[in-house]
């Protein structure tokens, strides 16, 4: 069955914004979606995949690198020989809650190893992730094990592997993106921290954008072929413009008030850190992309400031509003 275009997802803006976002620049470090069952977070991800344009990759390389980076970088191909490229989607990977540490990082290839005695790694789901996105639905119930490792390798772009004899380092550089449910338990900060945006979804309030949502979605379960041919016109225009802000990204100017507007905004909120300034300068240059503008302007900051902030905040026991609430109030200030 074909995936569900992005296009047709009804509502929910915020979260598309963010991860359009990290397509057009995966250094903001990822997304974050946290909110109600059934809101369309996994449908979104998932259709993420079918809407990205392809990128170019060395042939026979399981770790996907681009033709144009060092050879010595990848055990693959640093082994000498052509380095033939070839158009490949882009990956995006599911991460199961019960993966063992073995298939995330990847293991000795038992069947090479028996069967003609050669010490061969077997890649793991971080392998096939590289230059893509990792996705793990019900962040908030990784196990600890597993969030440890994944600090690691996010931190340092690469994987390390040391087991059964081998030793091996391989890029696994990916956009890390998740989804949760907040009632179910909390992530903890030191993951948290590494998501550049956060978004919140709900369940829509008015009758209207209800109907919308269950109609696409009946129309899609009784003929998704038709329904998918009926979106691609609108499928296409997205993907254009992602490129397009691709293209656009290094030559978008982020002038100093820009700057000092997002360093107001951050010790207003106390974040801890430099990341939040960071990231909102990424985010709001990748947004202007988007949006085909020169230059990062106060607007582009206002309307990304929530998903960058609201989950860096410290918690005050004296305030009781929520934290989207709080990175609203900072925002009414800096821009009176």
């Amino acid at each position: 069955m074909p995936t569900f275009p992005f296009s047709a997802i009804v509502g929910q803006d915020e979260m598309r914004q963010a991860l359009l976002i990290a397509a057009v620049d995966p250094v903001v470090g990822g997304v974050l979606v946290f909110g109600d069952r059934g809101t369309g977070k996994s449908t979104a991800i998932r259709a993420l995949a079918a809407l990205l344009p392809p990128m170019r990759a060395v042939a026979g390389c399981p770790y996907s690198c681009d033709p144009g980076s060092p050879a010595e970088a990848c055990p693959h191909c640093a082994s000498g020989g052509p380095r033939r490229s070839h158009k490949t989607p882009v990956p995006v990977v599911d991460l199961p809650l019960g993966a063992t540490e073995d298939r995330v990082v990847g293991t000795l290839d038992l069947e090479r190893a028996l069967g003609a005695g050669v010490k061969a790694f077997e890649p793991g789901l971080l392998a096939r992730a590289n230059r893509g996105f990792l996705y793990i639905d019900e962040v908030n119930l990784l196990e600890d094990h597993l969030v440890d490792l994944l600090l690691d390798v996010a931190a340092s772009g690469v994987n390390t592997v040391e087991r059964e004899g081998l030793s091996l380092r391989h890029p696994a550089r990916f956009v890390l993106v998740g989804s949760g449910n907040p009632e179910e338990g909390e992530l903890r900060p030191q993951l948290l921290d590494r998501f550049g945006l956060a978004c919140e979804v709900v369940t829509p309030r008015d009758i209207p954008t209800r109907i919308a949502v269950v109609r696409a979605r009946d129309a899609y379960e009784r003929d998704p072929a038709a329904f998918c041919a009926a979106q691609e016109g609108e499928e296409k225009k997205i993907r254009k413009r992602i490129l397009l802000a691709r293209e656009r990204l290094p030559e978008v100017r982020v002038p100093d008030a820009a700057l000092e507007r997002a360093a107001r905004l951050c010790l207003a909120l106390g974040t801890d850190g430099l990341r939040g300034e960071l990231t909102l300068m990424r985010t709001a240059r990748a947004l202007a992309a988007l949006d085909g503008a020169d230059a990062v302007t106060d607007e582009h900051i206002r309307r990304i400031a929530p998903a960058s902030l609201r989950h860096r905040l410290r918690r005050n026991p004296l305030d009781e509003s929520g934290s989207t609430a709080r990175v609203e109030r900072a925002l009414a200030e800096v821009f009176a």
